[in-house]
């Protein structure tokens, strides 16, 4: 097939240098026009309808060598997509170049040693499937199809967290593509410095072509939703649950519309609620306790908790945020949840825009705060609480409404926040908060960034600029 020029708006792109590129890829290359084309374009979250002028769908780590450097010869925006959840849209682009993994899926789980090698494209079904296999599982997302990828490399919290520490905590090794297209090995005694840098420090410094993670025995698990109504004394107990709680228990918080499901009263179903999700991975024997304590925390309205395999707790929400909806998230950390704050979520609480919104309030304490700041990129180990205030919507139409919504909250509890937030929970509007994200941290990611991306070629992230760079 004769392939033609492509003008973009970083210049024309030769037929030449496209053929030559697409006799390097094992896997394909899709441009505009070609059949596949929108269905391959299209991202998570709706609000990003970007026309990238190539994308590449790497089969090996050989195919993302040839994507990293064609991109970067041709000066071209280099979007990398590996489960397609980013929010603010950075695994796509306009007339530039996207990278996905999506194929690249492979998975070894080492059950003597307590390990698994994960490839760069797999989502959190795919691992928790392989894993669950041997009662194992790490520190993963609560929606199944996010992205081992960008949830690892900004942080990774979930429901393990406070018995497992973060996901990047349990990061032993990763496999990792550099700017000039070399195949690097990171951990603890290979370039250490890079490895540091990807636990917590996001996509700034290659495309991560595998994970090798350690595992935790978690087998069965007491989980899933109690709820409540939206009220001061529920997040008050909330509070003191997580004070107290044994680290086996993860228990996140929610603030949402009660969903129509069979077991919440109807007269109940569109109202303001809260919502706990709880997975208990301690002794079954004391499974009864933990729904007791659950039913102090106020009024319940609905309950469904129960013994369940690990993987099932992270597909819970699938259902409610599939692919297609249109998404606006802020976020924040607090050292703790201050009565003046839980007036702010009350006074927001009521008036959510859209069924599919939720605040969420992920506890970070127990295993995550025996990290020492310094030891990754994620810096904030003292706080308590990551709040993700997520707006989400079906309807094109309702997105002001909804964005409105979300900057207005975000800056009601800026007074009672730190000053930086969980990089996973921002919006591409929060590039100026970007220092203040990784705080004793950022001056030492730049200087990784000056060494390891001078060009920033790797920008399309929350990104962390290069003095070197234009603008810098």
């Amino acid at each position: 097939m004769k392939v033609a020029d492509i003008e973009t708006g970083h210049g024309a792109l030769d037929a030449n240098a496209l053929h030559a590129l697409e006799q390097r890829l094992h896997g394909a290359l899709i441009r505009p026009g070609d059949e596949g084309y929108d269905a391959t374009r299209r991202v998570y979250n709706a609000q990003h309808d970007r026309r990238p002028a190539l994308i590449v769908q790497a089969a090996d780590v050989a195919d993302v060598m040839a994507g990293v450097t064609f991109a970067g010869e041709h000066d071209l925006p280099l979007a990398v997509r590996g489960g397609g959840h980013s929010v603010p849209g950075f695994g796509t682009c306009d007339d530039g170049l996207v990278l996905s993994l999506e194929h690249m899926r492979g998975i070894r789980v080492d059950p003597e040693h307590r390990r698994v090698r994960a490839e760069g494209g797999c989502t959190w079904a795919d691992l928790n499937h392989a894993t669950a296999a041997f009662g194992l599982a790490t520190t993963g997302g609560i929606v199944s199809s996010t992205g081992i990828a960008g949830l690892t490399l900004g942080g990774g919290l979930g429901h393990l967290a406070r018995r497992c520490g973060l996901t990047c905590d349990n990061l032993v090794a990763a496999d990792l593509v550099t700017v000039e297209g070399r195949f690097l090995t990171c951990s603890e005694g290979h370039h250490e410095d890079l490895f540091w840098a990807i636990r917590g420090g996001g996509g700034n410094f290659g495309v991560v072509t595998s994970f090798e993670y350690r595992l935790h025995e978690v087998a069965d698990i007491l989980g899933g939703p109690t709820f409540y109504p939206l009220e001061a004394g529920v997040l008050q107990a909330y509070r003191e649950l997580i004070a107290e709680a044994p680290e086996a228990l993860g228990a996140i918080l929610g603030i949402t519309l009660a969903p129509p499901l069979p077991f919440v009263p109807e007269g109940w179903h569109g109202r303001p609620v809260v919502v706990v999700l709880t997975c208990w991975s301690g002794p079954a024997d004391e499974d009864e306790a933990i729904r007791e304590r659950l039913g102090r925390l106020g009024p319940v309205l609905g309950q469904s908790v129960q013994r369940m395999p690990y993987p099932v707790i992270n597909t819970l929400f699938d259902e409610l945020l599939p692919a297609g909806l249109h998404h606006y998230w802020k976020g924040c950390f607090s050292r703790e949840l201050t009565d003046a704050a839980i007036a702010v979520h009350l006074d927001f609480g009521a008036r959510i825009p859209c069924p599919q919104t939720a605040t969420l309030l992920f506890p970070i304490d127990g295993a995550c705060r025996r990290v020492a700041a310094e030891a990754t990129a994620f810096a904030y180990r003292e706080a308590t609480f990551a709040t993700a205030l997520g707006p989400s919507w079906p309807d094109a139409r309702d997105g002001e409404a909804n964005i409105a919504w979300g900057r207005a909250y975000y800056q009601a509890l800026r007074p009672h926040s730190q000053e930086g937030g969980y990089v996973n929970f921002m919006s591409a509007d929060d590039a100026d908060r970007v220092s203040a994200n990784y705080r004793q941290n950022h001056d030492r990611l730049v200087e990784l960034k000056s060494r390891f991306d001078p060009t920033n070629l790797f920008r399309l992230n929350q990104n962390i600029a290069p003095t070197q760079a234009p603008g810098a």
